[in-house]
């Protein structure tokens, strides 16, 4: 569950990490009333769950109360990769002398944490490791053991950090903690002008299964969310909207993200990530279709399972039937391998629906939903 940066900032706050003053509103007219509450000129920036933000017009910087409310007006309603701007965030500015970046996110592979940090901030941090990888320091985190002040002053000597922002590594890996994180960042961290470490920026993710623990960060932000993340979370479904026009179901997280990536290989970019998991139900492969088909952006959607515990009759099955609920508008790519694929395949020859089309291999899928991508 990702947190909006105002969110993140009132846990900052909360664990003694500096944070600029700022207020949240949807009104303009309250935009002018909170600018002038924290002394005229403002930082006004959309509040979406999203990066490229300040690319996208969503970041500004109003003079005074008046240019607040106007800012405030064009930015509400914006869309930014694919949300919709509800809320804006009215900051002070802040003096910046110099900017880092610094997060802990957890590393699966190892079973522990891992601690990202930089002198170069304010940008994006793949550039950064890109074009400098040795300006980057990755330094594990034993979860058992966790940031101490000796840790943290390791960290910071990694990455170039000056000593003033080893307490603030430390409070950071207490937000982690405390709150059931798996991923805390800062970027930019600044030093101001004053010597004062502050967090400009916080971007927070929470892990789903402490919701029950974190119950106040989901309440009051349904009129906020992504809508297609929200109907297909109210369906029970591991969705996740992208930016791409190429629909992807799989069944297993590792298949879905290799298919992901398949599909960036064949020169088209995936509409979203969904995993229906072990049990391909005609329900399931349903509401699937149905979420990934109501997205605007979709030209072909591709479905990629691989037959284990469900066997691929079963997901063939599913599709047949999803189709006698969910009208089929775009060209489905179907790619069934493992546990009774060649079943599954006839069932689906036998249903000869025009817009299903079949492959027997993964990239050959991938393609093929691309090319119809293409030429939709």
């Amino acid at each position: 569950m990702d947190l909006y940066e105002h969110q993140a900032r009132e846990l900052f706050a909360e664990h003694g990490i500096l944070v600029p003053w700022a207020e949240v509103t949807d009104s303009p007219k309250e935009a002018r009333e909170i600018a002038r509450r924290l002394g005229g000129r403002v930082v006004v920036k959309a509040q979406v769950k999203t990066g490229g933000r300040g690319k996208a017009g969503g970041v500004k910087l109003a003079a005074d109360p008046a240019a607040a409310e106007l800012t405030a007006r064009q930015i509400l309603g914006m869309d930014i990769k694919g949300h919709t701007v509800g809320r804006v965030m009215l900051a002070e500015p802040v003096d910046v002398e110099r900017e880092f970046y610094v997060s802990y996110v957890l590393d699966r592979a190892t079973g522990r944490f891992l601690a990202i940090a930089s002198a170069q901030g304010g940008m994006e941090i793949e550039e950064v490791a890109a074009r400098r990888p040795e300006a980057v320091a990755r330094v594990p985190v034993d979860p058992a053991v966790g940031v101490t002040t000796a840790r943290a002053a390791e960290i910071a000597e990694a990455a170039g950090l000056p000593p003033q922002t080893v307490d603030v590594l430390v409070r950071l890996w207490q937000v982690l903690v405390r709150e059931d994180a798996l991923l805390v960042e800062v970027n930019p961290l600044v030093r101001t002008a004053r010597g004062r470490i502050v967090a400009l920026d916080g971007k927070v993710t929470l892990d789903d299964n402490a919701r029950f623990r974190q119950a106040r960060w989901g309440s009051g932000d349904a009129g906020h969310e992504d809508p297609l993340e929200a109907a297909a979370a109210a369906r029970g479904l591991n969705y996740v909207k992208l930016d791409g026009e190429v629909g992807v179901i799989g069944n297993g997280a590792g298949l879905v993200m290799s298919t992901l990536d398949v599909v960036a290989g064949c020169g088209a970019r995936p509409a979203n990530f969904l995993d229906i998991g072990g049990g391909a139900s005609a329900r399931t492969m349903a509401d699937g279709l149905a979420v990934i088909l109501s997205d605007p952006a979709v030209k072909s959607v591709l479905v990629n399972v691989f037959g284990g515990i469900t066997a691929c009759d079963a997901v063939a099955e599913g599709i047949v039937q999803a189709l006698d609920t969910v009208r089929l508008t775009r060209p489905l790519v179907v790619r069934l391998d493992g546990n009774n694929a060649a079943r599954g395949r006839a069932l689906l020859e036998e249903r000869a629906h025009p817009l299903i089309q079949q492959a027997t291999t993964m990239d050959g899928a991938a393609r093929r939903a691309a090319e119809l991508a293409d030429a939709a």
